[in-house]
Order: structure tokens, then C-alpha cells, then sequence
């Protein structure tokens, strides 16, 4: 079976759950997240994800520690970074709206940030990475990035990315049928601990 690409998107965090555009602050996981990343390796375990040729991590506080609850020891790759969001870190899509009416991520970008263009290049090098490997990886990232990486993975441009909603401390799946790209699993949601 040729290699997959599973993600693990971090859990909770206090900016996750208000809205803010968290792409470089490094802030720590919610309770509600180290839970969800608690249950994350039992899940993967039960899709049958024993084990990984690599586990990969961005450099983030809040996906290094989901990787580890997770049962996971993760190498760092800064291509897992998030989305630069430059001038519209830690500001909610409606904050930034009541300026630029109408703004969109996908098709404003952001001032002083990155471009899905630029997001786009770095989810390639992650997939190279990925199948250049003989068995699955795990790249454990964040939203925004997990979503271009998903459409990059089936060769549509990283503003697709904008098609597949991800929520915090959730499991996709990218494989292939017929040695043609696909996407497995997405959005796979992590049952609550306790």
C-alpha cells in the first residue's frame, strides 16, 4: 500500500475557540485540548495507526504537546508552521471584516503575512517528505495549514483548502485508490475523554 499521510490537527486553545487568528503566537493547549489529544493516539490506534515511519510536528507549544498527549514523539519541521497571518494575528475574522468588508483569507491574504501560494510550497515539501518514506507518516500542525495540505495532497491549488473545514483536535486521512491521490478520512472527530 503506498504511504499515507494522517493529520492530526492540535486541540483547543483559548484563540481556537474565540475566533483569533493563531498562525505564529505559541500559546499552550486549553484542558478541553490536552483531552482531545489524550484520545487522539487510542483513535488512531483503532483505525489501526500502530505505528508511523515518521512523525513530524510543527515547531508550535500546541501541537508539540498534542503530538505528546497524543502517545506520539514528534521531529519538528517548521513547514507544519501555520498560516503567517501577519498584521491579522490574534484578530477574529469579524474584527477584521468591520475594516475590509467582505475580506476572506483565502482571497485577501493578509498584510505583512503569508500567501496560500506561499502556504501552498511549504504543505509541498511536507508531502514530499511524506512519501519519500516506506510506511504512513503523522504530521501533527494546525488548521488552516492541515487544509492547504489536504488540497495540495490531491493536486488542487492551496486555496482549495478554503473547501475543507477542520476543527481543533480532529484526524484526516490522505491516501490514495488506484495510485490516484485521495483523500480517506477528514475531519474525523476525537470522542470526548472521561
Amino acid at each position: 500500500m503506498p504511504p499515507r499521510l494522517v493529520l492530526l490537527r492540535h486541540g483547543a486553545t483559548q484563540w481556537s475557540q474565540s475566533g483569533q487568528h493563531t498562525g505564529r503566537t505559541d500559546i499552550p493547549l486549553l484542558p478541553e485540548g490536552q483531552l482531545q489529544a489524550e484520545a487522539a493516539g487510542p483513535l488512531l490506534w483503532r483505525y489501526g495507526f500502530t505505528e508511523f515511519a515518521q512523525v513530524l510536528t510543527s515547531p508550535l507549544l500546541r501541537a508539540g504537546e498534542t503530538c505528546s498527549l497524543a502517545g506520539f514523539v514528534g521531529e519538528v519541521d517548521p513547514d507544519l508552521m501555520e498560516w503567517d497571518y501577519g498584521a491579522y494575528e490574534g484578530i477574529t475574522t469579524a474584527e477584521i471584516q468591520r475594516n475590509r468588508p467582505g475580506w476572506n483569507l483565502w482571497n485577501d491574504g493578509v498584510p505583512g503575512g503569508e500567501t496560500a501560494a506561499d502556504v501552498g510550497r511549504r504543505a509541498d515539501r511536507v508531502i514530499e517528505r511524506a512519501r519519500s518514506v516506506d510506511g504512513d507518516t503523522l504530521a501533527v500542525a494546525h488548521g488552516h495549514f492541515l487544509r492547504v495540505l489536504g488540497a495540495r495532497w490531491v493536486g488542487l491549488p492551496p486555496v482549495a483548502g478554503r473547501l475543507f473545514r477542520l476543527d481543533a483536535g480532529t484526524i484526516c486521512v490522505l491516501g490514495s485508490e488506484h495510485d490516484l491521490p485521495c483523500i480517506e478520512m477528514w475531519n474525523l472527530v476525537v470522542p470526548p475523554v472521561g
